[in-house]
């Protein structure tokens, strides 16, 4: 059955909860370095308060132990004025009677932000103090979740809040277009269907990897994921980032493509340094010649990238998640570039995973030219492997 959606609600004199995703990247100063994710709150927060509701907003920001200034989102509801043109109210908590009182004054229109959540261990763990997100629930009349990038967590305000609102928890405009990008996905992308994963760690990733094998044309794997499957079919890889206590699960899913016929390409070629610095010394070398002792595979290679480019347009549809090098350092940024540069000229679906692989597109200016671009690293890969998350699980079920 579907879930309730936002617009099958009348939010009318409602004071609504709305789960919003502010986590935003901060600079060493504090200030917010990127607002995309404010940015994308606006559209359901809008549609509330067009339909004459009153908006609640909660969130987290970074992972604080204890309350923490710099991590206080007093900073996103200043932001969030600006970009909604109007005043964001403040709340210095998340719950409590002063809390309550300022939701209580709402009127039809307004906005209240509420102090990020995970100052209270219950945020991550419900089972902590129950009673955390029953006072959270008790500030509104509807609750709508609007933040994917936290879907894949059952946390209070995730999950166990929804209990709390039967028949009244509906997901917000942005989680329903990431759902329909990922249905679209798994249940009927155009062929062939190509997946890039990259990033460090393969042991974050094998359970995406083998519920791709199912779906996928043909897989591309770089960034330092791939040095682990390097060293399990015994090629050198120097000082590189790799997994040991994954090298089984590697060949195994080596064989498995092998089997299944799913074509697998890594890096043919990789630029290498001999420390992990931007001003390093770096060379190209080729896969058959290894990487030698003491330096380090930081980006794929100007062949690898010249190969993928030509595979790649061949494409109807393409999923990316996670960086092909060490972008953050300008010198190692060009594979990532390059293929992302690749991906959004060609004609075809593409849809981009969450997390570093979307920082890199923002930062070269291509956001725009994908089909879709996930706010949701984490969240994306577990919806890829599992078909559901515990914070779309928890919402109302649509009546026929």
């Amino acid at each position: 059955m579907e879930k309730l959606r936002l617009q099958d609600l009348n939010f009318k004199d409602k004071k609504v909860l709305v789960r919003v995703d502010f986590n935003v990247p901060l600079n060493k100063d504090g200030t917010i370095s990127d607002d995309t994710r404010l940015q994308e709150s606006i559209p359901t927060l809008r549609y509330i308060l067009n339909a004459g509701g009153s908006a609640i907003l909660m969130s987290h920001l970074g992972r604080p132990k204890k309350k923490e200034s710099q991590l206080s989102l007093k900073r996103c509801g200043e932001a969030l004025s600006r970009l909604l043109g109007q005043a964001v109210q403040w709340a210095e908590d998340c719950i409590g009677e002063n809390v309550a009182a300022k939701a209580r004054s709402l009127n039809p229109g307004q906005v209240l932000l509420l102090e990020n959540l995970r100052f209270y261990p219950a945020e991550e763990k419900p089972s902590a103090d129950p009673s955390f997100a029953q006072k959270l629930a008790a500030l509104g009349d509807i609750y709508v979740n609007d933040a994917f990038a936290t879907a894949h967590r059952a946390h209070s305000s995730t999950a166990t809040i929804a209990t709390f609102f039967p028949g009244k928890a509906a997901a917000g405009l942005l989680l329903q277009k990431e759902i329909e990008a990922f249905e679209q996905l798994l249940s009927r992308p155009k062929r062939p269907f190509y997946v890039i994963i990259g990033g460090s760690k393969i042991s974050t990733k094998m359970g995406v990897l083998k519920s791709l094998l199912s779906k996928a044309d043909g897989i591309f794997i770089g960034g330092g994921m791939a040095f682990t499957f390097y060293k399990a079919q015994g090629i050198k890889i120097g000082d590189s980032i790799h997994e040991d206590d994954q090298l089984p699960e590697a060949m195994d899913f080596l064989k498995e493509c092998s089997q299944k016929k799913i074509p697998l390409w890594l890096p043919i070629d990789l630029r290498i340094a001999d420390t992990f610095s931007n001003e390093a010394h770096s060379k190209t070398v080729s896969i058959a010649e290894g990487i030698p002792p003491h330096w380090k595979g930081m980006d794929i290679g100007p062949k690898t990238i010249e190969e993928w480019e030509k595979l790649l347009q061949k494409a109807s549809t393409i999923f990316w998640n996670g960086p092909l090098g060490v972008f953050e350092f300008p010198n190692f940024a060009t594979g990532t570039q390059r293929i992302a540069q690749a991906l959004a000229h060609l004609n075809a679906v593409t849809l981009v995973g969450g997390g570093d692989s979307v920082a890199a597109i923002n930062q070269i200016g291509l956001s725009s030219q994908f089909t879709h671009v996930s706010t949701g690293g984490g969240a994306s890969l577990e919806y890829i492997e599992f078909g559901h998350l515990p914070g779309i699980d928890a919402l109302s079920d649509k009546k026929n």
